[in-house]
C-alpha cells in the first residue's frame, strides 16, 4: 500500500502533531507518500514541502487583518496544490481559520479528496455553529480530547473519534527521575515562565510576566527562571526577556525543555497546550492570558466554556488559577505563584489533580490511532472508527 497524504499544518503545535502522524503512517503503511504544508518536525518525516508555513503563527483578529492579503493568497494557493497532488486523502491540522478554508475550497473543486480534520475546532467552547458547517467539507474529525466526539455529535457536526492526546507519548520525557526530583526540591527553585509560542502573545505576555518574576523574586529570592521558546521564536524571546529585571535562560531544543519541566518547582504559562504538558510533569502554575479590548470584548461574548485552560477543561475542575484579561497583572500573578514555591496547600492539591490527568488522556499510542482513521479512508474504507479501534484502544 504507498498512500499519497496531502497535510496542512500551519503553526508549530501542527507541525509537531503532523510529524508523529506521518511516522504512525509509516510505520502500518512504509511506501507512504507525505507532501503539502508544514515546518521542521514534518520535514525530517519526510514531507515534501510544497508551501512554506513560517509566516503563518498569528494570533489575535488585528494580526489576521493586518496580513489578510497574505492569508488569503496562501489560502488559495494550499487548496490549489492539494487538489493537483491528486492525493488519497487531505489531513488538516488544527489552526481551523485558515485550514478550514483550505479544506472548503478542496471540497468545492474536488469533492471526491476525503478530508480529515485532526484536531476539533473548540466548538464546545465557543462558535458552535461552527460544527454544523464542518460536515459540508470535513468527512471525520480526530479528537484530543475525550468528550469532544459527543459535544460534535450534539451540535450536528461530522463523525469523530477521540484517539486522545499526543502529549501522552511524551509522559516518558516529561517523568521526573530522583535527580529531577531532587533537583526540583533544591534552591534556588526553578521557575518555568511560558509567555507563548507566538510573536504576538510574547509581545504581549512577556512584559507582563517578566514583571511578576521580579515581583516574585523579591518576594521570595532568588530564582532560576527558564524559558521555553520554538526554535523560529527564539530571538524574539531573548530579546523580551533581556528586558526583564531578573536573568532567565532560555530552553530552545527539546532535550532543553523536558529537562526544564522534569525540574521545574512552578511555572507561569500562557493558556494553551502547555498546561497540559506542566500537569503531565506534575509542574504546578499559573497560568494567564491577555488579548487586545477589543478581541476580548468579542472572545468574552462568545466563550460558553467556564475556563480556558485545558488541563482544568480535562479534569473537569478548577485547578489551575488562570489570570485573564484586566486580571494579567504582575502583582496578582506573583502572589498566586507564591504558595507554589512552597510546601502549601494549593501546591498539594494541584500536584494531587495532575496524577490523574494520564488516566483522563489515556494511554497508548494516539498518533496510531489517527493513523488508523487517516489510511481507513485513503483506502476508501467506510468504517474507519473500527480500524483505529482495532489498532490501539478504544475510541469515544
Amino acid at each position: 500500500m504507498s498512500p499519497r497524504v496531502f497535510l496542512v499544518a500551519a503553526e508549530e503545535s501542527g507541525d509537531r502533531l503532523g510529524a508523529g502522524l506521518m511516522a504512525a503512517i509509516r510505520t502500518r503503511a512504509p511506501q507512504a507518500r507525505f507532501c503539502g504544508m508544514g515546518g521542521a518536525h514534518m520535514a525530517a518525516q519526510g514531507l515534501e514541502a510544497l508551501l512554506p508555513s513560517d509566516d503563518l503563527a498569528i494570533v489575535g483578529f488585528g494580526a489576521v487583518l493586518a496580513r489578510l492579503p497574505k492569508i488569503l493568497r496562501r489560502i488559495r494557493e494550499t487548496a490549489a496544490a492539494a487538489i493537483a497532488a491528486k492525493p488519497d486523502v487531505l489531513v488538516i491540522i488544527d489552526s481551523p481559520d485558515f485550514t478550514h478554508r483550505v479544506a472548503r475550497r478542496v471540497r468545492e473543486r474536488a469533492p471526491s479528496i476525503p478530508i480529515v480534520d485532526y484536531v476539533c475546532p473548540s466548538v464546545w467552547a465557543w462558535r458552535p455553529g461552527r460544527a454544523r458547517a464542518m460536515r459540508g467539507y470535513v468527512d471525520h474529525v480526530l479528537t484530543l480530547l475525550p468528550f469532544e466526539p459527543q459535544a460534535l455529535a450534539a451540535l450536528g457536526g461530522p463523525a469523530a473519534t477521540y484517539v486522545g492526546h499526543p502529549l501522552i507519548e511524551q509522559r516518558d520525557a516529561l517523568r521526573p527521575s530522583a535527580a529531577d526530583v531532587a533537583r526540583r526540591d533544591a534552591d534556588p527553585p526553578v521557575l518555568l515562565v511560558l509567555p507563548g509560542s507566538r510573536a504576538g502573545e510574547i509581545r504581549r505576555l512577556a512584559p507582563v510576566f517578566g514583571a511578576a518574576v521580579a515581583r516574585l523574586a523579591r518576594a521570595r529570592g532568588p530564582l532560576e527562571v527558564v524559558v521555553p521558546a520554538v526554535p523560529q521564536l527564539a530571538r524574539e524571546v531573548e530579546a523580551e526577556v533581556a528586558r526583564w529585571p531578573v536573568a532567565a535562560r532560555l530552553a530552545v531544543t527539546a532535550d532543553d525543555k523536558h529537562r526544564a519541566f522534569r525540574q521545574a518547582r512552578a511555572a507561569l504559562a500562557k493558556s494553551g497546550t502547555s498546561t497540559l504538558e506542566l500537569a503531565l510533569a506534575g509542574v504546578p502554575m499559573v497560568a494567564a492570558y491577555k488579548l487586545s479590548a477589543a478581541e476580548a470584548a468579542v472572545a468574552w461574548a462568545m466563550i460558553r466554556v467556564p475556563s480556558v485552560i485545558l488541563a482544568n477543561l480535562v479534569l473537569g475542575e478548577p485547578v489551575v488559577p488562570e489570570y485573564l484579561q484586566f486580571d494579567c497583572r504582575p502583582d496578582r500573578l506573583a502572589a498566586a505563584l507564591m504558595p507554589l514555591i512552597a510546601d502549601s496547600p494549593q501546591r498539594r492539591a494541584q500536584v494531587d489533580a495532575f496524577r490523574r490527568l494520564e488516566a483522563v488522556l489515556g494511554a497508548g499510542s494516539p498518533s496510531a490511532r489517527a493513523a488508523a482513521v487517516v489510511l481507513a479512508y485513503a483506502a476508501g474504507r467506510e468504517e474507519p472508527r473500527k480500524e483505529a479501534m482495532a489498532s490501539d484502544g478504544p475510541t469515544a
